[in-house]
């Protein structure tokens, strides 16, 4: 559906669960990219910041959705493998860490169920 109506309105409880995920782990993104600041992981925190804060600019603005799921997808995907790999910045953000994976794993099943629907 291309034509799916950008009104608030008109949202399904599905899209609010990704933008409210999506927007948790920007929040969480920001408060750690501030905290490591000027150290590069803090510079990749608010990239990632901006990357959700975009997603979900761009989903109001009813720009290509299904795309935008489709990318969101491998880009959420990516967050999680990432702090697998480098592993615990510090030590002392086990529960921002858990808030925000737990929010990528339910926008990542938000963003397939949605692309399903919507392509």
């Amino acid at each position: 559906m291309a034509g799916t109506n950008a009104s608030p309105s008109s949202l399904t409880p599905l899209h609010w669960l990704a933008v409210v995920t999506a927007l948790v782990s920007a929040g969480v993104h920001l408060v750690l990219g501030i905290e490591f600041l000027p150290h590069w992981m803090g510079i990749s925190f608010l990239l990632a910041t901006g990357g959700f804060v975009g997603g979900v600019a761009l989903f109001f603005a009813n720009v290509r959705r299904p795309l935008l799921y489709l990318l969101g997808i491998p880009f959420t995907a990516s967050q999680i493998v990432a702090w697998i790999v480098l592993g615990d910045p510090g030590g002392a953000y086990l529960a921002w860490e858990a808030v925000d994976k737990v929010a990528q794993v339910l926008l990542i099943g938000a963003l397939v169920v949605l692309y399903r629907r919507e392509s």
